[in-house]
């Protein structure tokens, strides 16, 4: 490997593979970013719905909390929990109870199952403000299917 790149045929190949390459890249980033924001929405939308759906009013017996979603790559929405009732608004609360701060795959891997949301908070993917321990409860307020 090392002799085909040491004369100027493998150096100029080289060159040209980098370049390819990075036009690739470049490219594939661009045209996935207009509709990942679309498609993005999209799932957020899907994921807050599921996530209203799943509320279980006994769990929350005496809860009453605003859990704020601060999504890096898709807004920020919050979770309104009280009187065993569960509303789900995009925007922003003024009254958070707890700050959520996590990218949109961390919340669709925790909302699926597929992640655990303390293990996504112990590994740094969701970063909390606010009174900590009651976003613990989530996972009993929305059990996931």
């Amino acid at each position: 490997m090392k002799k085909a790149l040491n004369n100027p045929v493998g150096r100029t190949l080289l060159r040209g593979l980098l370049k390819l390459n990075a036009a690739r890249y470049k490219l594939k980033n661009t045209t996935s970013d207009n509709n990942n924001e679309v498609l993005n929405m999209a799932d957020l939308n899907a994921i807050f719905s599921q996530m209203e759906q799943r509320f279980d009013a006994s769990a929350a017996a005496g809860t009453d909390a605003i859990f704020q979603y601060e999504i890096s790559d898709g807004g920020e929405w919050f979770v309104a929990v009280q009187d065993g009732n569960c509303s789900v608004e995009e925007g922003s609360s003024d009254d958070a109870t707890v700050t959520l701060r996590m990218d949109s795959t961390t919340l669709e891997e925790v909302m699926s199952g597929e992640l655990d949301g303390m293990q996504a908070f112990m590994s740094g993917r969701i970063q909390a403000d606010g009174d900590i321990m009651l976003a613990t409860k989530l996972a009993v307020l929305f059990p996931v299917s």
